[in-house]
């Protein structure tokens, strides 16, 4: 394990994830300078959770309001938080100067002691990261002589920062991660057991292209080792394109048949199926697909990517079957709100790409009220736009993303298709209760991300979800 003692790092953004490591660090020793863009009034609440932290008196600082290039001085890591941009011309500076970059993420892959599984994916990370944690818990409550682990540990991209509980882990736990391409970029570890579930067009307002994105993603496998595992979803062309990089053994997943004597998961007619031993023809039994209480074949591949992963990491079948049964979905995705007007309104407020908003309207074939808007990532809008036009009775469009929503739709415009523009999202939810009529869905499904009006997605669906309850 490095040591920290003498070192000086800087974490820039005092959000959950610097919040998390900075607290490590101080803890192991090091000097901390966390600088963030807002001003120090707005930070007091940071400051106060890192007080009483041992050493923090003496080897925490703080540079608000902007991020000088001062802070790189005697520096030996620079940690840009998730959020922030690589093209922050403090983290341009310090490459200039051979400073190395880390994260909250690659910190804690250095110090854990035991198997990590990795999951990354532009749709489906949260689903499938929580369902296979469902499934090491069964394990763990399962005889010990059944299932090597001791407990199961849970987070990364959702949860708690992992860094935070890394000095409790023991060498036969479990981690399960959700991995972002914010996260992996600058990353050089990768997890025992990685997951690529998809690469489709997300986040190219940070990544700039395709290619970049592909790239980051790339990084969960690129530094495993023949000992190791990767699974990649064999229906889809960017995450399959990685399996001539994959080093150890590759498990996969899909609805197309499994290669001969591969491992992992495929639908026998209508049974999930999943083979866990390399060179064998033997597959075992996991459910039937009308056991799973997801909805949509999308989530159907979230589960056969869980069961695959699960088999990657040595879990039992009975684990699988026990993690699946009763999973009714994450909050913020596709989650029932109330009826109201004679009408069902969900949140689907994690769907921060044009692609999830899609999926979503497939589930539905009442008449459909959709809520789109947000901020948009620079991705492409018109298959939503000609879906909408064939399957969306009423348009609602909001946020910053109105305007481009409006202009990817005028071109495939039903004549059927009404369309409304509101300012945010809260007008959208007034309007929808205005011309709702029974036997609709409305359905907020943004297509783009919340930070126009929210702190983050979750923060967009709970006022979402308030709005709907308080309508009278």
């Amino acid at each position: 394990m490095r040591s920290w003692s003498g070192q000086k790092v800087v974490i820039i953004g005092a959000a959950r994830q610097g919040l998390a490591l900075a607290r490590y660090l101080l803890e192991h020793g090091a000097s901390v300078v966390i600088t963030d863009q807002r001003p120090i009034e707005a930070l007091e609440s940071a400051r106060q959770s890192l007080a009483e932290v041992p050493g923090a008196t003496e080897r925490l600082s703080w540079v608000c309001g902007g991020h000088p290039f001062s802070l790189l001085e005697g520096a030996t890591l620079l940690c840009p938080s998730g959020g922030v941009p690589l093209t922050l011309p403090l983290i341009e500076e310090a490459r200039r100067r051979s400073l190395p970059l880390s994260n909250d993420s690659q910190i804690f892959m250095e110090a854990a002691p035991c198997k990590v599984i990795g999951i990354t994916g532009s749709a489906g990370k949260t689903t499938t990261t929580t369902l296979v944690g469902r499934m090491g818990q069964a394990a763990v409550n399962l005889p010990r002589r059944t299932v090597p682990y001791r407990q199961v540990w849970v987070g990364g991209n959702i949860g708690s920062p992992l860094i935070a509980e890394v000095d409790r882990m023991q060498p036969d736990d479990l981690v399960i991660m959700e991995l972002s391409s914010f996260q992996l970029e600058i990353m050089t570890r990768s997890p025992q057991v990685a997951a690529v579930l998809n690469i489709t067009p997300n986040h190219l307002d940070r990544h700039g292209t395709m290619e970049a994105y592909t790239a980051a993603k790339t990084h969960i496998l690129a530094f495993q080792s023949p000992l190791d595992r990767a699974v990649l979803c064999r229906d889809d062309a960017g995450a399959w394109s990685l399996a001539g990089q994959v080093k150890g053994q590759l498990f996969s997943f899909g609805f197309t048949p499994l290669p001969a004597k591969a491992c992992g998961a495929f639908m026998y007619e209508d049974d999930i199926c999943v083979c866990t031993e390399p060179g064998k023809h033997q597959a075992t039994w996991v459910m039937k697909r009308a056991e799973v209480a997801l909805r949509g074949d999308h989530n159907l591949l979230n589960v056969m990517a869980a069961c695959t992963i699960a088999a990657a990491a040595g879990l039992p079948v009975e684990a699988m079957r026990a993690g699946i049964k009763g999973f009714t979905g994450v909050p913020h995705r596709l989650e029932f709100v109330r009826s109201w007007g004679g009408a069902d309104w969900y949140n689907d407020s994690t769907a921060t790409a044009p692609e999830r908003t899609m999926a979503a309207i497939r589930l539905f074939e009442e008449p459909l009220i959709l809520l789109a808007g947000g901020r948009d990532k620079k991705l492409p809008w018109d298959e939503f736009a000609r879906l909408v036009s064939q399957r969306v009775d009423h348009l609602i469009v909001f946020g910053e993303a109105a305007d481009i929503i409006l202009q990817a739709v005028q071109s495939e415009l039903a004549a059927s298709l009404k369309v409304t523009c509101c300012k945010g999202l809260r007008e959208a939810v007034d309007y929808a209760a205005q011309v709702v009529k029974p036997g609709m869905v409305v359905l907020l499904s943004p297509g783009g991300t919340s930070f126009d009006e929210f702190k983050d997605f979750e923060e967009r669906g709970i006022c979402f979800a308030r709005w709907v309850r308080e309508l009278p």
